[in-house]
């Protein structure tokens, strides 16, 4: 168990590195969110937001400061098929698999429904909100946060700078991370995250200041549990997913796919999100 004076001493490079070597293992709706755990950034009419953010480190108890979930959302003529992935837990998923029996036929209408139905990859951490213009009453508060491949490569970036004249930094460090100036644009039609960016190392602080080793160390205690959420309990079955799949998308549920699915194979790159 890891209590606040050891979480303090281990910050710096120490806890750099191993973050480091944990993102390196994963690297291969706005608005208020239905869980009122998530925050979302608010967005105007043209699709444009801002705000700032603090990623936190892991809560206590637990090793790392985030967890990655995949899912599928996708329509078909017996309704929505949203549900998480199995493939989150390494187990078997009956989307995968049947995504893998249309893109092995070979035959690219297939292929193009496969593409629609592919797997979505999503990361979760908790975060501190410093500045949110749209909904000033989350400023000072923790959150889940929901985000995709862009920022989570912004975060490992910074990790792992390319240049010689820049410092890695962790970004989920208290004392040493730095505040994350989260920038929203609307381009052709999608979210696009691309001039989001950090600001200059420093320890955390709200819109009254820096805060105390004590205010650190109630906002460490006031993050959720990531663990929780990719708890098998939380998962459907593959019978319920499988069930649900057939009813979405009507089929006669006759035919197994490979274990190899097309979304991790060579031929398959297209499934990998880009958010």
């Amino acid at each position: 168990m890891v209590d606040f004076s050891k979480l303090k001493a281990m910050s710096g490079k120490k806890s750099l590195e191993a973050l480091t070597s944990e993102l390196n293992k994963v690297s291969g709706g706005e608005g208020k969110s239905a869980d009122d755990r998530f925050w979302t950034p608010t967005v105007d009419k043209a699709g444009n937001g801002y705000a700032v953010i603090r990623f936190l480190p892991a809560p206590p108890n637990e090793d790392v400061p985030f967890v990655r979930m995949f899912d599928h959302g996708f329509q078909g003529p017996g309704g929505w098929y949203i549900e998480n992935s199995l493939t989150t837990l390494g187990k078997n998923d009956p989307v995968s698999e049947y995504n893998s029996k249309l893109w092995n036929s070979g035959i690219e209408a297939n292929k193009e429904i496969a593409r629609k139905q592919k797997r979505r990859l999503h990361f979760i951490s908790n975060i501190y909100v410093v500045s949110d213009s749209g909904n000033p009453a989350n400023e000072g508060k923790v959150f889940l946060y929901k985000y995709g491949k862009k920022i989570f490569e912004k975060l490992n970036e910074a990790m792992n700078p390319q240049f010689a004249d820049e410092d890695p930094i962790n970004p989920f460090d208290f004392w040493e991370g730095a505040d994350f100036k989260l920038k929203i644009r609307q381009v052709e039609g999608y979210r696009n995250y691309d001039k989001s960016e950090f600001a200059s190392p420093a320890a955390i602080s709200s819109s009254e200041g820096a805060l105390s080793d004590e205010e650190m160390e109630a906002v460490w205690n006031k993050q959720h549990s990531l663990q929780e959420i990719v708890d098998p309990k939380n998962f459907k079955s593959y019978a319920e997913l499988k069930a649900k799949l057939h009813k979405v998308l009507q089929l006669d549920g006759g035919s197994h796919a490979p274990s190899t699915t097309a979304e991790d194979s060579n031929v398959g790159q297209e499934f990998q999100p880009n958010f």
